[in-house]
């Protein structure tokens, strides 16, 4: 029976070496010199600090275009407000979402059930299982995701016959 899936996966090595590269531009800029402005990388968890709101801006701009470079969709960043630490520092914690929420799941499983399509949904873990009867079909599912507009990056992988 054909089937494939739909996951939300990030290449963890890529992020790694975008921080880097936005440390890296941080610390050669000359509106940077001398300022507390860097960002630090815990797995998936993501914090910029800043002298000010105005920088920490600036840096969010500089990972963005530099994950972006590296084919990271940066829908899966999960910004949190920024927070002030000592005096006029302040500090942002971002978020890298992997996987697919069960909500977000459901509203996919809810849509292909009402498209009228033959095709089965089924939700394992934090993917998507979909299997259908004919290729034809499971592509025209892969379409009406495509199009419902889901604002999470999506991959579809392990399409089988």
């Amino acid at each position: 029976m054909p089937s494939f899936d739909i996951v939300s996966e990030i290449d963890k090595q890529e992020v790694r070496n975008a921080v880097e590269q936005a440390n890296r531009e941080v610390s050669t800029r000359f509106d940077f010199k001398g300022s507390d402005a860097r960002i630090e990388q815990n797995e998936l968890a993501l914090s910029i600090f800043a002298d000010d709101t105005f920088k920490l801006l600036q840096i969010t701009d500089i990972l963005n275009n530099k994950l972006v470079k590296r084919g990271i969709d940066i829908k899966c960043l999960d910004l949190e407000e920024p927070i002030k630490i000592s005096g006029n520092k302040v500090k942002q914690t971002i978020t890298v979402k992997t996987g697919i929420e069960t909500e977000l799941a459901k509203k996919m499983v809810r849509s292909l059930k009402d498209s009228k399509l033959k095709v089965q949904a089924s939700i394992q873990g934090d993917s998507l299982r979909v299997s259908g009867t004919k290729r034809d079909t499971l592509q025209e599912a892969i379409a009406l995701i495509k199009k419902t507009h889901i604002e999470f990056p999506l991959q579809f992988i392990n399409f089988r016959d």
